[in-house]
């Protein structure tokens, strides 16, 4: 006997002062938008834990399965993302902080999942709430051996977490600052010429099993890969010899356990010093 299964999941909150971003699911039953009160009860825990002084701002995303028309799920997305925005202006949460509320409508299952369809849809039937966070940088993380810039005595090892090297969501196209943030790479390696390295992609918030995310240009699972040939492009524009350089995707393969935005990174890793 099948029966209808509503999923809830409550992302684990934990070092909210490193993260810059934290998403909050809710899941929703079939051609619903109303909340239960077990979602409801989540909801409120969720928003309990949050220190409002380190949001900087608030996004509400809704989705629906794949099936139905497009008009229909468009509106019925954009209803669930309002009903947990009144929730939590009921709830404490300012409205100004809120500065997006969207539906999204459908999600497409990717041609390569094959298997638990049921199960992917009911995943896709939800809400995203985005608490982004007041930025914090990486010195901050205390992990040893990982710097924003080039130690002064660099050794095989050393990681170059390059802090504004940000892509949007499913891409691998550098932005204005990523370009900056590479000009000001390019620099110090010109000064530092003994030093040979690889550049490291690396995705977050994908499913374990997944281990590699689509990026949304080429419809492939080659998202970290892309970001690290990227990288590798430029850098070799600005006159880096290529055979001081290698790149290499590690998906999801590699979390920092920091927070989303220090997992959503690519990475200059010291190989070689002359």
């Amino acid at each position: 006997m099948k029966k209808k299964v509503l999923l809830l999941l409550l992302l684990t909150l934990s070092n909210l002062s490193a993260q810059e971003e934290e998403v909050h699911s809710l899941y929703f039953e079939f051609d619903r938008f109303d909340l239960k009160e077990i979602q409801i009860q989540s909801l409120l825990d969720f928003i309990r834990k949050l220190d409002t002084t380190t949001i900087k701002t608030i996004e509400i995303f809704g989705y629906c399965d794949d099936r139905g028309k497009d008009a229909y799920n468009f509106t019925l997305s954009n209803h669930r993302a309002q009903t947990v925005k009144t929730k939590l202006l009921e709830n404490g949460i300012k409205n100004k902080i809120i500065i997006t509320i969207e539906g999204k409508g459908r999600i497409l299952i990717d041609d390569d999942v094959l298997e638990n369809i049921p199960e992917v849809r009911s995943k896709n039937r939800r809400v995203d709430v985005v608490i982004n966070y007041k930025p914090v940088t990486v010195e901050s993380l205390k992990i040893p051996g990982v710097y924003s810039s080039i130690p002064e005595q660099p050794v095989a090892g050393d990681r170059i977490y390059l802090e504004k090297l940000l892509f949007d969501r499913g891409s691998s196209k550098l932005s204005t600052d990523a370009k900056k943030e590479l000009d000001r790479l390019a620099k110090q390696l010109h000064k530092f010429k003994n030093i040979e390295f690889e550049i490291q992609g690396h995705v977050c918030c994908i499913p374990y099993y997944q281990k590699e995310a689509i990026d949304r240009d080429s419809k492939k699972r080659e998202l970290s890969i892309n970001r690290a040939i990227v990288v590798y492009e430029y850098l070799f524009k600005k006159k880096i010899k290529k055979e001081r350089m290698t790149h290499k995707g590690y998906g999801n393969s590699q979390p920092l356990k920091k927070g989303p935005q220090f997992d959503r990174r690519v990475e200059i890793v010291i190989t070689k010093v002359n």
